[in-house]
C-alpha cells in the first residue's frame, strides 16, 4: 500500500497534544489515532533519522551525534522498497540524502535527484534550516504527482527552527506547529481519498534552553498520528520509535527483517 511519512523535525508532544487541531479532528472522526512515543537517545536529529528509517537506536547504528557525516551501515526502508521494486521518494533535510544517497551533499549534484539507481530514487532536499514549510510540502507533492512513489518521505524543518530560536514555551514555537498542522488539512485529505496510509511523528522534542538532546521528557516525548485503513487505530498501544520502519514495511508489504507495532496494523496487516 503506498505510504507517506511526515516527520515534524522537533515538534515535542507537549504542544502536539493540543497544537494539531486538524490532526486531532481526523482522529475524532475515527480517520486515525494519537499516540505518545518517547524517542530514543540522544534526542538528536541525525541519530533519529537514522533510527526511524532503519530501526536502529543511535548507540547501535554509530550515528550518535549530529556531525557523524556518512553513508548509513543498515538497511533503512529505502533500501528495502527498492530491493521490492518499488519506487522511492523524499522532500526532506540533506541528512538524509547524506545517509542514504550520497555524502556529503553536493547541493548543485543532490539537492534535485532524479537517480533511479539510488536508494532514494527521487527527492527534493534543503540545508537551510528556516527553508519554508510550505515550499517543502509543495516539493513533496510535486514528487508525488510526478513520480508516484510507493514510499514518500516529508521532512519539515521549521517547528525545530523555532524552538531554537525562540525555546519550547514561545508562541513562535507553537504557531509553526499550528502552521504545520495546516499545510497538512491543505494536502493530507487528497492523500487519504486516494488511499495513501499516512503516518507523522517527531523525530525528538524541545526543550525552554532551545535545544534538546537529554532526556527531559519534553526533548524525548513526541507524537505519533496515523491514518489510513491499514491501521487498527487501537487505543492503549505503546508503540516504539525502533517500530516505525519495520510497521511501515508492513504497509508496504515489502520483506524486511526489523521489529514491528503489531497491534498498530489492523488484522489484515498483521
Amino acid at each position: 500500500m503506498k505510504t507517506i511519512l511526515v516527520v515534524l523535525d522537533g515538534l515535542s508532544n507537549q504542544v502536539a497534544q493540543h497544537a494539531m487541531g486538524y490532526l486531532h479532528a481526523e482522529c475524532s472522526q475515527g480517520n486515525g489515532f494519537y499516540y505518545r512515543m518517547t524517542c530514543e537517545l540522544p534526542s538528536l536529529s541525525r541519530p533519529l533519522y537514522e533510527c526511524i528509517l532503519t530501526g536502529v537506536p543511535p548507540v547501535r547504528s554509530g550515528i550518535i551525534h549530529n556531525g557523524v557525516s556518512r553513508l548509513s551501515r543498515e538497511r533503512s526502508i529505502f533500501h528495502f522498497a527498492r530491493a521490492a521494486g518499488l519506487t522511492t521518494a523524499a522532500a526532506a533535510y540533506h541528512w538524509v540524502s547524506e545517509l542514504y544517497n550520497r555524502t556529503p551533499f553536493v547541493p548543485a549534484r543532490d539537492r534535485h535527484t532524479d537517480a533511479p539507481d539510488l536508494p532514494i530514487q527521487y527527492g527534493h532536499f534543503y540545508s537551510d534550516d528556516s527553508y519554508p514549510d510550505s515550499h517543502l510540502f509543495e516539493d513533496a507533492e510535486s514528487l508525488r504527482l510526478r513520480h508516484d512513489p510507493d514510499f514518500l518521505l516529508i521532512h519539515p524543518m521549521n517547528i525545530d527552527d523555532a524552538g531554537h530560536k525562540s525555546g519550547l514555551s514561545s508562541p513562535q514555537y507553537r504557531n509553526r506547529a499550528r502552521i504545520a498542522d495546516g499545510l497538512l488539512s491543505q494536502w493530507m485529505p487528497l492523500w487519504l481519498a486516494e488511499g495513501y496510509q499516512v503516518m507523522v511523528t517527531a523525530d525528538h522534542g524541545m526543550n525552554d534552553d532551545r535545544s534538546h538532546g537529554g532526556i527531559l521528557p519534553e526533548e524525548t516525548t513526541v507524537p505519533l498520528f496515523v491514518f489510513g485503513r491499514a491501521f487498527s487505530l487501537q487505543p492503549d498501544l505503546a508503540p516504539q520509535q525502533t517500530d516505525l520502519c519495520g510497521t511501515l514495511c508492513e504497509l508496504l508489504e515489502v520483506a524486511h527483517d526489523k521489529p514491528v507495532c503489531r497491534g498498530l496494523l489492523a488484522e489484515s496487516k498483521r
